[in-house]
């Protein structure tokens, strides 16, 4: 077999069809793996055989076998009335492979059985969100590129002695013969034989699928498209360009190419992140079904965190009590797995999460976001997760100036600078050199806001024992002036700052494709004065501070971050729980998000903890300030 030829081949063993799972919830075991099979006799058969002669014997031998392994594969899935039909194609399909018939006809003959296949079985062929390949880049950087090399022509430094070779994915007369969901299936079921992996439990469907759009572009030349016809996503996955250029013509062909390997984002708005929510949902019963635990609760993980939590912002701004409600029932079905639920029992909670998912959708509606729910949004975001951090920053900037260190506040506004760079650059990587998953992103919001919480009860408390003049000229004497304190507000600024602003970034990078064109002017808008407003907020802040006492200012500085402590321990525990990291456990109580309030036991016990902590702590200054007074 040829390096190429094991781009999409021996995948027809029960134990890889065991083994694999892109499946979706009611795809019959073995479809896929019939599918690939077909994919790989069009692709290579035309090459094996030439004006009625073999070409490449054991080539041609192993074409014979995979209609064999066909034969058995569509002998075992149940039976459908399509079944006979199926069986006599195949039959036919190795009788002419058999005869030695001309390439292109048996090629066309394993693409109509495909298809035929995909309708009787059910096996979705397209993606549900349209596959991005900036999202791809990152994603072949990681997992493909010590292989195949920068540039996919199978010359990265890994694979260097690999027999057979990695593929060269620049081969546009073989590229031109699979199809999008080829592509897709191979990256998610690997290539037996070879050192080419299986990435199905490394990379969920929608990134296989950015991924797959990525590759297709080695071969895609943007510059002879045109734009006189757009093909829709079901046609870009399930076509190939040879076929296009046998019905079309070479310039449509080339049109083909360049719009697979850059998908037209004509609909990339809230429905199609909650369908993706759904059909991953589904995938995740079905692997619990089969007994995969770990694998449908990881999925349950990303059908929110990659589908339900994007929109999560536009749909508080419709109606936050469905938000809430679609979010618990999500929360709830994700619980029924990890608690071992009965099978029915889960299917029960996803019932009911579907439920909500469409209700939701019904708020937002299929096509983008209005005018004025992209203005409010594009505000609410950035003042929901900015305050926090400016109430925080105004607070140490007030403290440092009613005192007079001026020296501090230069270390405070170069913590928060930098803030602003690491949460811009931790964006850029994620974006075009590493893929950061929505686990990863709520894991690491999680772990920064645990930390500020840790962090901003300290200062509260050293705030309130230095509230009295004579313990804050002892302290500017022994410590600040030295540099310690500096870099403690330096380090507080910069957490506080960097754990909002990569949630603002991903939050409007996905509402600017929510809003679509339309909309751009009004997220702009909103942003713009959410901006104003959060100024404003920390001038009347730094202001109003001046004229108060110094006992006063500090108490009421102390009791604001002690306050903001609680907040965000609600918050960081409530990030990990979205990440998955443990779970859910919920009860009867009030709920306030911007609080940080939720009505769960774990995030009201780091809540509880946290307040423990302040009682202590400020009990702790009490004692030592009677004491004080005493002697």
């Amino acid at each position: 077999m040829t390096a190429s030829s094991r781009f999409l081949a021996w995948l027809v063993f029960p134990l890889c069809a065991l083994s694999s799972f892109n499946l979706l919830a009611d795809t019959v075991e073995g479809a896929p793996q019939a599918l690939h099979l077909l994919d790989y006799i069009s692709a290579d058969y035309p090459q094996t055989v030439a004006a009625g002669k073999v070409v490449d014997d054991s080539e041609y031998r192993e074409q014979l076998e995979f209609t064999r392994a066909l034969q058995g594969l569509i002998a075992d899935m149940p039976a459908k009335p399509e079944k006979v039909a199926l069986e006599q194609g195949i039959e036919a399909l190795h009788a002419a492979i058999k005869s030695k018939q001309d390439g292109a006809d048996v090629a066309r003959q394993a693409r109509q059985l495909g298809a035929q296949l995909a309708v009787a079985y059910e096996v979705s062929q397209a993606p549900i969100i349209t596959p991005d390949p900036t999202r791809g880049a990152p994603l072949y950087a990681q997992n493909c590129s010590v292989c195949h090399g920068d540039s996919g022509a199978g010359d990265g430094p890994a694979g260097l002695g690999m027999t057979p070779a990695p593929a060269n994915l620049r081969d546009a007369a073989r590229l031109d013969h699979l199809s999008l969901y080829a592509i897709y299936n191979t990256l998610g079921q690997g290539v037996e034989g070879t050192d080419m992996p299986a990435f199905a439990d490394q990379l969920d469907d929608r990134q296989r699928w950015d991924l797959a759009t990525y590759i297709a572009g080695f071969s895609a030349d943007a510059a002879v498209a045109t734009s006189e016809k757009t093909y829709n996503i079901a046609d870009l996955a399930r076509q190939t360009p040879a076929e296009v250029q046998a019905a079309e013509g070479a310039q449509a062909a080339a049109t083909f190419r360049a719009q697979r390997a850059q998908p037209p984002q004509v609909k990339r708005g809230p429905a199609q992140l909650l369908d993706y929510t759904a059909a991953t949902l589904d995938k995740s019963l079905a692997a619990y079904r089969a007994g995969e635990h770990d694998q449908a609760y990881d999925l349950s993980v990303a059908a929110y965190l990659e589908g339900f939590e994007l929109v999560e912002s536009s749909l508080d701004n419709v109606d936050a009590n469905v938000r809430k409600d679609t979010e618990k029932s999500l929360m709830a079905y994700r619980q029924s797995l990890q608690d071992g639920l009965p099978v029915e029992q889960a299917e029960q909670r996803l019932d009911a999460a579907k439920a909500k998912l469409k209700e939701s959708a019904g708020l937002l509606g299929s096509d983008g976001l209005s005018w004025s729910l992209s203005y409010i949004s594009g505000l609410l975001i950035l003042l929901r997760e900015g305050l926090e951090a400016i109430l925080v920053l105004a607070a140490i900037l007030a403290f440092l100036r009613n005192t007079g260190q001026q020296s501090a506040v230069r270390s405070v506004n170069v913590g928060w600078g930098l803030a602003l760079l690491a949460g811009l650059g931790t964006w850029a990587l994620a974006a075009y050199v590493i893929d950061v998953s929505g686990s990863q992103r709520e894991l690491l919001e999680g772990a920064t806001a645990l930390f500020a919480s840790v962090m901003v009860l300290w200062l509260g408390v050293w705030m309130h024992d230095r509230r009295h003049a004579a313990a804050w000229q002892d302290y500017i004497k022994s410590s600040l002036v030295g540099g310690g304190g500096r870099f403690g507000f330096a380090i507080l600024a910069f957490f506080s700052v960097y754990r909002e602003l990569f949630e603002v970034i991903l939050f409007y990078e996905t509402l600017w494709l929510q809003a679509g064109p339309a909309g751009h002017d009004a997220v702009l808008a909103g942003g713009a004065t959410a901006l104003v407003l959060l100024v404003g907020l920390a001038w009347v802040i730094l202001r109003g501070s001046a004229k108060l006492p110094l006992t006063l200012f500090f108490s009421i500085n102390a009791a604001l971050l002690c306050a903001l402590s609680v907040v965000f321990a609600g918050h960081g525990v409530k990030a990990l729980q979205e990440a998955g990291i443990f779970g859910t456990r919920p009860v009867a109580f009030f709920e306030f998000d911007w609080l940080g309030i939720h009505a769960d036991a774990y995030s009201l016990t780091a809540q509880a903890v946290a307040i423990l902590a302040i009682v202590v702590l400020y009990g702790r200054s009490w004692v030592a300030e009677k004491k004080r007074v005493a002697a």
